[in-house]
C-alpha cells in the first residue's frame, strides 16, 4: 500500500502542491491541504481532524463534459492564530481573518471572507458573533 507524501506536520495529512504554512500551526490527522492553486496559512493556526482546505475546483470541466478543458485555481488564505474545526472545509478563493474560529463541519464557500475575529459556522458558513476571549485582550 502506498503511503501519503512525507510532511512535518502529521504523517496521516495529504499535502499537495506547496502551500505556505506559519510557524506553530498543528495540523490533525486525516486532513487534505490543497496547495495547487497557491495557499497561505498563518503562524499559530491549526487545523482539526478531517478538515479540507481547498484551493481548485474540478466541477465546471466535470458538469461540462470536459467542454471547459480547465481546473479551475484560486489561491486561499487563512490567517494567523485561527482554529478550523473537525471536519470543516474551505473552499478555494476563501479568506479567513486572523484569530478567527471555523466551527466543525462547516462550509467556508469559494471566494467567501471571514473578518478576522469571526466565528463562523454551518453550511455554508455564516459569521455568529466575534471572538472575545479576555485571554486575548490581555495577550495584545
Amino acid at each position: 500500500m502506498k503511503s501519503l507524501p512525507d510532511n512535518p506536520y502529521n504523517p496521516m495529512c495529504w499535502i499537495i502542491g506547496e502551500p505556505t504554512i506559519g510557524q506553530g500551526c498543528w495540523i490533525g490527522a486525516f486532513t487534505l491541504l490543497d496547495g495547487s492553486g497557491g495557499l497561505t496559512i498563518g503562524e499559530g493556526t491549526e487545523v482539526s481532524s478531517g478538515a479540507q482546505i481547498l484551493t481548485h475546483s474540478s466541477a465546471r470541466r466535470t458538469v461540462t463534459d470536459r467542454a471547459y478543458e480547465h481546473v479551475d485555481r484560486k489561491a486561499t488564505h487563512i490567517g494567523k492564530h485561527v482554529f478550523i474545526g473537525t471536519n470543516a472545509t474551505v473552499l478555494m478563493g476563501a479568506r479567513v481573518g486572523d484569530h478567527s474560529i471555523i466551527g466543525a463541519g462547516a462550509v467556508v464557500t469559494e471566494d467567501m471572507v471571514i473578518p478576522p475575529y469571526s466565528v463562523a459556522v454551518g453550511v455554508p458558513a455564516k459569521v455568529v458573533k466575534r471572538v472575545d476571549y479576555p485571554e486575548l485582550d490581555a495577550a495584545q
